[in-house]
């Protein structure tokens, strides 16, 4: 580990404001797939952070909804999932993993350094998941939760989007609003593990710049390409 990154995983680790009783555990949360993938043919596998991610995204979801449940004791569900949808999305955990100084502390390949893979929102969403998970590993949900309630206190206080609970319903009938061709969703890529993949999906829609969005599942990515378009023609 150089000086420099060394630096960084220690100032993590105090903004985090849990003290690891195994280390490693934070360090397999900040390295990358990208790292085993470089290893030659033979090498010993390097354990990466997509089993982490795996945990840390349930991990999350249930201290999210605990949150939600407790601050909004008069909100019905669809309110509920929509904000729930907003605080474990790859753009918030990504925000908190920047907020936390997470990039500087990334394990990652050298060509995954070089093309800007500190700085990708999913390296940094999926590290963030893989943290949380860690701390739950390290220290039981309790750890988890002061972890949560400090690292997402901004995104928690921060105005809630107005809700789309189907996002790609919303999509489609702004779409037939204007007599055009229905949304058309498409798989660009599966990464990850089989136990804990991510899809992402391309929509288009005719006249309109395609987007992509990013999920567990090819319905959650769906969900989030609906989204982004929706929020960038101003629809929500």
């Amino acid at each position: 580990m150089s000086n420099a990154r060394a630096e960084a995983v220690a100032a993590l680790a105090r903004r985090l404001g849990h003290a690891f009783r195994d280390p490693r555990l934070l360090e397999r949360a900040l390295t990358h797939p990208s790292v085993g993938e470089g290893a030659g043919q033979g090498a010993k596998p390097v354990p990466d952070n997509q089993r982490l991610e795996f945990l840390g995204d349930r991990v999350l979801g249930l201290l999210v909804a605990d949150t939600l449940m407790r601050r909004y004791p008069e909100a019905d569900e669809g309110d509920l999932s929509a904000r729930l949808h907003g605080l474990v999305d790859k753009p918030a955990c990504a925000r908190v993993a920047e907020a936390l100084g997470v990039g500087p502390a990334l394990r990652l390949s050298p060509g995954e350094a070089k093309s800007g893979g500190r700085r990708r929102e999913s390296a940094l969403g999926d590290a963030m998941e893989a943290i949380l998970a860690a701390v739950f590993l390290d220290g039981g949900l309790d750890a988890a939760r002061r972890v949560f309630d400090a690292a997402w206190a901004a995104e928690l206080d921060a105005p809630a989007p107005r809700a789309v609970v189907n996002p790609k319903s919303a999509l489609q009938e702004w779409v037939l609003k204007q007599a055009k061709p229905l949304p058309h969703y498409e798989v660009l890529k599966r990464t990850g593990s089989d136990h804990a993949p991510t899809f992402t999906v391309e929509v288009r829609v005719a006249g309109v710049q395609p987007l992509t969005g990013q999920g567990r599942s090819r319905q959650d990515a769906e969900k989030a390409a609906a989204t982004a378009m929706l929020k960038r023609e101003g629809l929500i």
